[in-house]
């Protein structure tokens, strides 16, 4: 009987002890949570004993935790690149509007009809400008919503690559470049949206012409059974450009802004890509850099004009 009871007393005590030290390491976890939640700090929860419950349970906090401080910090850097987005886009609408300003001033002052008609047009460009830059901002607005898909038809990608590209004509003139286009006779047929499409097309050209230093490579072909269209254009400073950020909203590597432009128009032609099927990439090789978009080809041979 007295063994017994020596017996019950040690595991009593046992428990006991083990209950102590198992509400105490429960006390110096919260003090530790209650610490994390208050201060910036990379500490993570680390349990003194050997209570499989509880290292189970701060392994699992600790993930929570980990998780918090990533969200945390992509919503950091989401503010601050949104900040900075801001900046830019005022920057952008400021600068022609601030000269828009001076521009009517010179008009109402013009003594002849020569100049009149100067002004007029230089206050139309740079309502024209603002124009499309707030387009821009308006259509990069749609495409973030996730429930906006664009209706998708089968059209001649052939015809419309080329009748876009054609378009620049007088906007390769003026920047004194000559475009070395190599478009394949066959007419390939996607599942794609026709306004979708030249907008893409006409986004990747208009980065070739403001960004690039002279030569212009356009391409149409077939690879693997796809429609592929690519746009390859040298540029000064290879080494300012980032191809995998290139698609980034508001991204621009040159950072003097001499052009008037949202820095949208790369991300728009990125995700109407994707909305469309179609998927789009960049690459920078030397001093060339090369955007090319592809389209499933839905028949081969087939004009839908």
């Amino acid at each position: 009987m007295l063994t017994a009871i020596i017996i019950l007393s040690v595991a009593f005590a046992a428990l006991l002890a083990a209950h102590i030290m198992y509400r105490r390491q429960v006390s110096r976890t919260c003090r530790r949570i209650a610490f994390i939640k208050e201060n910036d700090t990379n500490m993570r929860l680390l349990s003194d004993l050997d209570f499989s419950e509880l290292n189970e349970l701060e392994k699992l906090m600790n993930d929570v935790i980990e998780k918090s401080r990533t969200t945390a910090l992509s919503a950091q850097r989401s503010e601050a690149s949104l900040k900075k987005a801001i900046s830019d886009i005022s920057h952008d609408i400021r600068t022609p509007l601030t000269s828009l300003d001076g521009y009517f001033q010179l008009l109402s002052e013009a003594k002849n009809d020569e100049e009149r008609q100067r002004y007029t047009g230089i206050i139309r460009n740079r309502i024209d400008s603002l124009k499309a830059m707030l387009e821009e901002l308006f259509l990069y607005t749609k495409l973030q919503n996730e429930g906006y898909e664009p209706e998708l038809t089968e059209i001649n990608f052939s015809q419309l690559v080329f009748d876009t590209a054609f378009s620049f004509i007088d906007d390769f003139s003026k920047r004194g470049m000559e475009p070395q286009v190599d478009f394949c006779d066959e007419q390939f047929t996607v599942n794609a949206n026709t306004e979708g499409v030249s907008r893409v097309i006409q986004n990747i050209i208009k980065n070739a012409i403001v960004h690039g230093s002279g030569n212009v490579a356009l391409s149409l072909s077939e690879k693997s059974g796809k429609a592929v269209f690519s746009c390859s254009n040298s540029v000064d400073n290879p080494e300012e450009i980032d191809p995998g950020k290139v698609f980034s909203r508001f991204y621009k590597a040159d950072e003097a802004r001499t052009e008037n432009s949202s820095g949208l128009g790369l991300s728009i032609a990125h995700d109407f890509t994707i909305k469309m099927g179609g998927k789009i990439s960049a690459e920078l090789e030397g001093d060339i850099f090369k955007i090319e978009i592809r389209f499933d080809i839905l028949d081969k041979g087939k004009n839908n004009d």
